[in-house]
């Protein structure tokens, strides 16, 4: 696990020195973690994602998440929004990269859901942006423990896994 100051600290260094397309990654992050607790609030209407929607191209956005679903703007919108009433989350930096129109950003993700234990996972989001700087892709890959896994190599039975990688 990573210690969360440390994480906090290579944040704000990683914003000090990010090119200009990584620093709309870093907005658009904080946009959202400001969003999505102001969407739980009963009647909270399309305009708490005012300022989300100002750093993508709302007609072309498509986001791909960890179980290759495909989901427009409106689709995701709504998704977070159901998300964030039902879990606590946070996350620690670890690593933001920028190569050409796409940033990749590493986190250790953090979620409680509501009466539930939290669950940790490693993610590589892929955010691709127009020529306008605009976001319209977004690839959401995870890493994590499946519950009943030792996450010891040797430990893995592939063979109960009919080839899936994921314990049976």
């Amino acid at each position: 696990m990573i210690d969360r100051e440390a994480a906090a600290a290579a944040r704000e260094q990683a914003k000090s020195n990010a090119g200009p397309l990584a620093r709309k990654v870093f907005e658009y992050t904080e946009a959202i973690e400001r969003a999505v607790p102001r969407a739980k609030d009963a009647g909270a209407g399309n305009d708490v994602w005012a300022e989300v929607e100002a750093l993508i191209d709302i007609a072309r956005f498509e986001r791909v998440g960890n179980f290759k679903e495909v989901m427009t703007w409106p689709q995701y919108r709504a998704m977070l929004a159901q998300w964030g009433g039902t879990t606590e989350f946070w996350s620690n930096f670890r690593a933001i990269t920028e190569a050409g129109n796409r940033v990749f950003l590493e986190l250790e993700e953090h979620n409680t859901p509501k009466g539930g234990a939290e669950s940790v996972v490693n993610s590589l989001s892929l955010y691709e942006f127009d020529g306008a700087g605009k976001l319209v892709h977004l690839d959401i890959y995870l890493q994590y423990l499946p519950p009943g896994m030792d996450a010891a190599w040797g430990e893995v039975d592939f063979a109960a896994t009919a080839g899936e990688g994921v314990p049976a």
